[in-house]
């Protein structure tokens, strides 16, 4: 009992910072926040650090918030690591951070509000260091396609003779806004035409800027929108996974599905013989959300039965 208080003691007494630089907002699960040594499931409503690496699994998402309104988002099998965050430079208020993609698809969103306020953000992106100011900009490290498929995407033809054979590079597409890019290879530049894109190449010269089809665009960017039940930071609803009288074997349940990237909780619940242990997945948006969650867990860590609830 002893463990499974400590257990929860660590839960609910999480800090709870005023205005976070920047804040996870919903995860679609299996996620990780790695913090120095330590790696945990990725929950909503943390505030992120500097140097805080966020982590996807399969078929997983994360929706961030920095302080100036501006939306991240990362698709799965993903790395970010966040670093110089702060909201001021030489007593000005400015929001400035970089991000370091280290692989999978990512979208950074400035909002119509956070349009207003100043910001330096960069990106690094593979070999690509980008500056924004305020734009809606999508990447991806470690992206493979058919030589054919990225002739489709930028309208034109390439040199490469096998048109079926795939490739592997990472891209920078730019939806709308500028940003100013900086590559060994192609020294600096500027981007500012909508749905165009920066394709760099493993081993090979980049391709020039081109324009990208509406098509290949909407295929992206579905890679970084949440489209499955996901963990909101102001969800009602939730799924218990499994309920036990066995201490021991909830607190093995429990750390399972934590290494497994589910940022479940441990609910001790009274009884009249002494206690029953839950195990849940919380803040869950909807009713909806939360049953199509329980039917994609059933049989998974022994979640034999998941039961919703409010």
């Amino acid at each position: 009992m002893r463990k499974l208080l400590w257990v929860l003691g660590v839960l609910f007494a999480m800090p709870v910072h005023a205005e976070p630089d920047a804040l996870v907002q919903a995860v679609q699960m299996p996620a990780w926040l790695q913090r120095g040594a330590s790696v945990t499931p990725l929950q909503p409503g943390t505030a992120l650090n500097n140097d805080d690496r966020l982590i996807t699994g399969d078929h997983a998402r994360v929706l961030l918030q920095s302080a100036d309104g501006s939306q991240i988002r990362l698709g799965e099998n993903a790395a970010l690591t966040l670093s110089g965050m702060a909201r001021q430079r030489d007593g000005q208020s400015l929001f400035s951070a970089v991000l370091d993609v280290a692989r999978g698809a990512f979208r950074f969103t400035t909002g119509q509000i956070a349009k207003l306020r100043g910001r330096d953000v960069t990106v690094r992106v593979a070999g690509a260091t980008l500056g924004i100011r305020g734009t809606d900009v999508w990447g991806k490290v470690g992206g493979r396609m058919t030589v054919a498929a990225m002739e489709a995407a930028m309208g034109k033809s390439l040199p490469d003779a096998d048109k079926e054979a795939k490739m592997d590079f990472d891209v920078v597409c730019l939806i709308e806004g500028r940003i100013q890019v900086e590559h060994a290879g192609d020294g600096s530049f500027v981007m500012d035409q909508p749905r165009s894109f920066y394709v760099m190449r493993k081993d090979r010269p980049p391709y020039p800027v081109s324009g990208l089809s509406a098509e290949q665009l909407a295929k992206w960017s579905v890679e970084t929108e949440i489209v499955a039940p996901a963990a909101y930071q102001d969800g009602k609803w939730k799924v218990t996974l499994l309920s036990s009288d066995n201490e021991r074997a909830a607190l093995s349940a429990y750390d399972a599905w934590r290494a497994e990237g589910y940022a479940v909780r441990l609910r001790p619940v009274a009884q009249a013989e002494g206690w029953a242990y839950r195990l849940n997945i919380e803040q869950l948006a909807s009713r909806g959300e939360a049953e199509a969650l329980a039917r994609q867990l059933t049989g998974k860590l022994g979640a034999d039965a998941p039961v919703v609830s409010r």
